[in-house]
């Protein structure tokens, strides 16, 4: 592969067999590994990796340190913010309501449907083979499980599971399940950090 354009930046490692549009840009330090494919206009923040067929489709967006695993597909417009994980073979779509073709039996166009897309908060983690169906956020430091079918938006923290997925636990900024600590408190047994749950939702205390 040919770099191109000055939006690769030098420290970049990108395999030969890598098919990177010269249109994308690509931070210091990213990794991308054989067989796989950023479109144009997507950008990859620095310190990211996309392991072996991965795909990034035209205009999605990556923020620091991503790791994008083996052939996860990661459909536009997608949003992942610092430090996600997308498991192997992950999918994240983007079309509500999918069809090869118009009423009148002509090909769809790019013109023909409006994409959306599945945005991904700081440090969260989605499984292997787990499918985001878009449109859909998953929040911050939120651990999706491995196989799940997001079909509806996941709170900062959850811990979401199954067909279709739905929260089973909470999860802190160290990857680790929280423990019940009485009442509505959680805390993290590898850090120590507390929360409390209010509202469906999960905030931090003090330690």
């Amino acid at each position: 592969m040919t770099q191109k354009t000055h939006q690769i930046a030098h420290a970049a490692q990108i395999a030969p067999t890598a098919d990177v549009d010269p249109r994308a840009v690509i931070g210091s330090d990213v990794t991308i590994w054989h067989l796989a494919q950023v479109r144009e206009d997507a950008q990859l923040g620095s310190g990211s990796s996309l392991g072996r067929g991965a795909y990034v489709g035209p205009g999605v967006i990556l923020g620091t340190n991503c790791k994008v695993q083996n052939y996860a597909l990661l459909y536009e417009p997608a949003v992942l913010g610092d430090g996600v994980f997308v498991g192997p073979a992950v999918v994240f779509t983007n079309d509500v309501f999918p069809r090869a073709i118009n009423v009148d039996g002509s090909r769809k166009s790019a013109a023909d449907w409006d994409a959306v897309g599945v945005s991904v908060g700081t440090g969260a983690s989605i499984g292997a083979r787990a499918v985001c169906v878009a449109p859909v956020r998953i929040g911050r430091w939120a651990l999706v499980a491995a196989g799940a079918v997001v079909t509806r938006d996941v709170p900062d923290h959850a811990i979401v599971a199954g067909v279709p997925a739905r929260r089973i636990g909470w999860v802190g900024t160290a990857g680790i399940p929280l423990v019940a600590a009485g009442g509505d408190l959680y805390r993290c047994p590898s850090t120590g950090d507390s929360y409390r749950e209010l509202d469906g939702t999960l905030v931090g205390t003090e330690t």
